[in-house]
């Protein structure tokens, strides 16, 4: 009787001593819950961290302005960065350099075409003057390694203002023409062009999670002085997917 008594009076000073061990307790705060902006295409274990390795930006889009009247138009696509450095504040703004691929084709109006004359020069010309020729097409199409230069910024949420410059290296350049006449086809092809190896776009974009629009200029021009028509100042309209 006398120890049930001692252990009952023990069962108070055994609960205060358990009282002293450490106790965790999760911070709930509101306003730090919300993540910053991440690329959409980094794995979870870089959400947290300030510098990353990161592949986003395809791209699509068509020429709305082109000063060279021949143009009838153009499009583009892409892939901004292959793969890119990634600074990430963790506080909604992000900086990234990269390089990444492009390609755009300019469609020439109809009855124009591009030649190439002895002196290596691209010209404007016509197709053979007949009432049987159908199927007619004439593209300059080029391939860009590309070197942007990117600066995010969250708005609201999910909501993102991207602005970047753009280093072209065009590496590649060729004219397709195409017609057909009394039933036969007739292709064209010729590369070797004399264009502008380095130039540089502009471009922003605003993208909601993964899906955006943007806007590109290129000021500077294709062809070389006295190697092709002065095509530049181009500005085209696109969607992007996963800035």
């Amino acid at each position: 009787m006398l120890a049930m008594v001692q252990m009952n009076a023990a069962t108070p000073d055994d609960a205060v001593a358990t009282s002293d061990a450490p106790v965790t307790v999760a911070a709930n705060d509101d306003e730090n819950s919300e993540s910053a902006y991440q690329h959409p295409f980094m794995d979870e274990s870089k959400k947290t961290k300030h510098w990353s390795v990161t592949t986003n930006g395809f791209y699509l889009g068509l020429g709305v302005k082109h000063n060279y009247g021949v143009i009838n138009n153009s499009f583009e696509v892409g892939l901004l960065n292959f793969a890119a450095v990634n600074y990430n504040s963790l506080h909604g703004q992000n900086l990234s350099l990269g390089v990444g691929i492009h390609h755009r084709s300019y469609s020439m109006k109809r009855p124009n075409m591009l030649v190439r004359d002895n002196n290596n020069v691209v010209i404007e010309s016509t197709y053979p003057s007949s009432d049987d020729i159908k199927k007619r097409s004439s593209n300059l199409n080029f391939w860009t390694i590309q070197f942007p230069l990117m600066f995010t910024q969250k708005i609201y949420k999910k909501l993102d203002i991207t602005v970047a410059g753009i280093l072209n290296w065009n590496t590649f350049a060729r004219v397709d023409n195409h017609y057909e006449l009394n039933k036969i086809d007739y292709d064209t092809h010729f590369k070797g062009l004399k264009q502008n190896k380095v130039n540089i776009d502009v471009m922003g974009a605003l993208s909601w999670n993964e899906f955006g629009i943007y806007c590109r200029y290129t000021p500077g021009k294709f062809f070389k002085d006295g190697f092709g028509p002065e095509i530049k100042n181009i500005w085209t309209l696109g969607i992007v997917v996963g800035l």
